[in-house]
């Protein structure tokens, strides 16, 4: 894996697991032979660089859909709240 592809990634998503995710779901698309949407710079560059090399250049990118994490956030705590059951094992 190429340390400069990376760090310029990186730079595109700041953030570390939506990268990984979105770096692992690519790589298994061209591994299932989704066509790069770079063209290669040699012929054994491996997949993690060229996915790495779409997100670099700007043809990958990752879209957060924030009112989907904040109605789970918001389920989540009414679940909490509606959930107050003691354990039969308590002191």
């Amino acid at each position: 894996m190429d340390t400069e592809l990376l760090k310029q990634a990186h730079e595109r998503i700041p953030s570390v697991p939506v990268l990984v995710n979105l770096i692992s779901k690519r790589v298994k698309q061209l591994i299932n032979g989704d066509k790069p949407l770079v063209r290669p710079k040699s012929s054994d560059e491996d997949r993690v660089d060229t996915a790495l090399r779409e997100v670099a250049e700007g043809k990958l990118i990752s879209e957060i859909d924030f009112d989907a994490i904040a109605r789970a956030e918001d389920a989540k705590t009414r679940w909490q709240k509606h959930t107050t059951m003691k354990s039969i094992f308590a002191d």
